[in-house]
């Protein structure tokens, strides 16, 4: 769990399979992966997902964990908005931690970087790396987002139905 943020969530014991019209609510479309739950919400819901290496097609897919929570997701795209990868990356203290997260990310899932980026210096997507904090026990980067955008669960479960949450 980010140390610098609020935000609690849990981790399944045993990998549990999602419901297929939940992550297609999550997601707006039906998931390219089989796919698990990585971590819960408070409420239960699927907040991010553990995508399997290879889509339902056989093709690569690089992104291990998927943040699947509308609320988190349109938190760290705001931060993304405004220059959160570039200003992540321009952080002289956070680089050995994009390192390290790249690497223990290829060891986890087929050779690939956080979100399929080629170069492991390199930031391409900050929600696959707070997902990626998230399903790993929390990280510094993790942290670095947490400190920057408003990490909360909404009033109702993004999972329970359609425009619960009042998106």
């Amino acid at each position: 769990m980010p140390r610098h943020s609020k935000l609690t969530w849990s981790r399944p014991e045993r990998p549990q399979l999602p419901d297929p019209a939940v992550v297609e609510r999550l997601l707006g479309r039906p998931s390219f992966t089989r796919c698990t739950i990585a971590v819960t919400c408070p409420a239960g819901g699927p907040a991010v997902l553990d995508n399997a290496p290879a889509d339902i097609h056989g093709r690569p897919f690089p992104t291990r964990y998927w943040l699947a929570c509308r609320a988190l997701v349109d938190a760290v795209s705001r931060l993304e908005a405004a220059g959160g990868v570039r200003a992540l990356e321009a952080d002289p203290a956070m680089a050995a931690h994009i390192l390290a997260a790249n690497a223990r990310h290829r060891q986890l899932h087929a050779g690939f970087n956080i979100g399929g980026t080629r170069e492991p210096a390199r930031v391409k997507c900050l929600h696959a790396h707070l997902a990626f904090a998230m399903a790993t026990g929390g990280s510094p980067i993790g942290d670095w987002i947490a400190v920057r955008t408003d990490l909360t669960w909404p009033a109702t479960c993004c999972a329970e139905a359609p425009g619960a949450d009042g998106r």
